[in-house]
């Protein structure tokens, strides 16, 4: 993002607030897309952390999304090697929201996406601040609704697929609301 164009980036980006630098922000959200598998295909909804993180500066047609092993990501990941240059999924619990993302840095993910541990929690969002310790973090850190995460999670099992591939951000202010392909679960 260049300087003076955060109007911008929030119209294209962040939707329905994005005005943080305005003053009066409610929530940001950040919208991203499962391409694959297809019964997830939808357009899922997240909010970024508030004091740590990067933004995404490139918009990632296809990247994989990453579910990471062991779950919470608190520690070293068995599945760090799949992880590098991709966009890791991590549930919330163990450890701070912070220790999560710079995990998943540290193995090389572009992103993060932590998941609420409450899979039945589908209205939520939870406000990822940072933790006591003063640390930092440069890449995305973004919070999902916990039944979204293990709708994703429970789909790739059920294909037996190692990971999801999606877009990210999605630009939803160029989309007809009635295309807006939004998961089922969350009208119920």
């Amino acid at each position: 993002m260049v300087p003076g164009a955060a109007g911008w980036y929030c119209l294209v980006l962040w939707l329905p607030t994005c005005v943080a630098a305005h003053g009066f922000r409610i929530h940001d959200y950040l919208y991203f897309q499962v391409l694959s598998p297809g019964d997830i295909r939808y357009i899922f909804t997240a909010t970024p952390a508030k004091d740590f993180g990067g933004i995404f500066h490139t918009r990632y047609e296809q990247i994989h999304l990453v579910p990471a092993e062991p779950p919470e990501a608190c520690g070293e990941l068995s599945n760090g090697f799949f992880i590098q240059d991709q966009i890791a999924l991590v549930e919330r619990g163990g450890c701070s929201f912070l220790s999560k993302t710079r995990v998943v840095q540290e193995h090389g993910g572009r992103a993060v996406i932590i998941s609420d541990n409450a899979v039945d929690n589908d209205s939520f969002y939870v406000e990822m601040i940072q933790d006591s310790t003063q640390r930092t973090a440069d890449i995305p850190a973004l919070f999902l609704l916990g039944r979204d995460g293990y709708m994703i999670r429970r789909s790739l099992e059920q294909h037996g697929l190692p990971w999801a591939i999606i877009s990210i951000p999605v630009n939803v202010t160029s989309i007809p609301t009635f295309e807006l392909l939004q998961p089922p679960w969350t009208f119920w």
